[in-house]
């Protein structure tokens, strides 16, 4: 069974920075696709980045230019990088693998709390 174990959460000042990290059990050959979502109370879970296993990338508007993914293969592990965060930030993000085979694996969510 695949599971994904998060880090890096927390809770920041807006403008300051977090680094979110997601470690995969699962071969990094396997990894089509390594993301990020978020969920705010009371709203849908939105895509906030992603990357493909060869390095392209994919950015919700709002956080363009402020944020950053990155994978590891070697490490099988995802990054977003959070730059000048806002209090509009503020969500439960959520580590998405997908397989070549076609299956999404979630993690379990880490807090990001932004505070004025």
């Amino acid at each position: 069974q695949v599971q994904l174990v998060e880090s890096g959460g927390g809770s920041v000042q807006a403008g300051e920075s977090l680094r979110l990290s997601c470690a995969a059990s699962i071969s990094s050959i396997s990894i089509r696709t390594m993301g990020w979502y978020r969920q705010a109370p009371g709203k849908q879970r939105a895509l906030v980045a992603t990357i493909t296993d060869d390095g392209i990338t994919n950015y919700a508007g709002s956080v363009k230019g402020r944020f950053s993914i990155s994978r590891d293969n070697a490490k099988n592990t995802v990054y977003l990088q959070m730059n000048s965060l806002k209090l509009e930030d503020t969500a439960n993000y959520y580590c998405l693998i997908v397989s070549f085979r076609g299956y999404n694996y979630w993690g379990q969510g880490t807090q990001v709390t932004v505070s004025s």
